[in-house]
């Protein structure tokens, strides 16, 4: 059964530990006037996360479906979501629309986003990020909610385990783990280091977000603009010698 903690008022993150690979996958649920799913989960999940949504709204009214790049637990149940909530739209960078989403995923056309962009959703307003090849792929881009100052960072600070749900601690060392280890099995080179990297790791730093919150592992609450520098630093260490 999935888990559900609010991490910020009427923003739910909803979570399903899968034993079988030592992973959380988290979906983030905004309850606003213009309700907000970042992250769809796999499809082997979407009942749970379509119980646990339907706990926090009515599901037909949800108007946005977020993600940053096309990969299956970012996005592989928006047509299920879009037959389910009629107005539902795909929210998603413009190169994602263009290459992959309005040809082979959604239902009706997405809202291709440009960097800079802003979306408000009644008292919550997110601001779109291109972030190419951040954490992996071509199209990718993050949100950034700026009246609470929370990252919605994808797989950014992937922690392996069924950890927290929100922790005030430094998550680094796990992440360090978890991408070590990865680096030692056939899920190797998860996410590239390229001439981006660093420096769109520095520019999410300087919006000095407040919350983390990553789709694998704990929400981390605190000095967010230290935490993505020392990620950025722990990505060159581990993947680049």
């Amino acid at each position: 059964m999935a888990k559900i903690t609010e991490i910020a008022p009427d923003f739910f993150r909803i979570t399903t530990f899968v034993e079988p690979f030592n992973i959380q996958f988290s979906q983030f649920l905004v309850r606003d006037d213009q309700p907000l799913l970042f992250h769809t989960g796999p499809r082997a999940l979407f009942q749970e996360v379509k119980s646990a949504v339907a706990s926090l709204i009515d599901p037909q009214t949800l108007r946005w479906i977020g993600f940053s790049h096309f990969e299956s637990d970012e996005c592989a149940t928006v047509p299920e979501w879009q037959q389910l909530a009629p107005q539902s739209e795909v929210l998603c960078s413009v190169v994602s629309k263009i290459v992959s989403v309005d040809d082979c995923l959604a239902l009706r056309p997405a809202k291709g986003m440009v960097d800079g962009e802003v979306l408000e959703t009644g008292r919550y307003r997110f601001r779109f990020l291109a972030t190419p090849h951040v954490p992996h792929c071509w199209e990718a881009g993050l949100l950034f909610e700026e009246t609470q100052r929370t990252l919605l960072c994808s797989d950014l600070f992937h922690q392996d385990g069924d950890v927290e749900p929100m922790t005030e601690s430094d998550v680094i060392g796990r992440c360090r783990d978890t991408l070590v280890g990865y680096q030692h099995g056939p899920l190797a080179n998860y996410v590239p280091y390229c001439s981006l990297t660093e420096v769109t790791l520095n520019r999410l730093a300087a919006l000095q977000p407040k919350r983390l919150a990553t789709m694998h592992g704990s929400v981390y609450v605190g000095d967010g603009s230290t935490a993505l520098r020392d990620l950025a630093v722990m990505w060159r260490e581990v993947l680049t010698t």
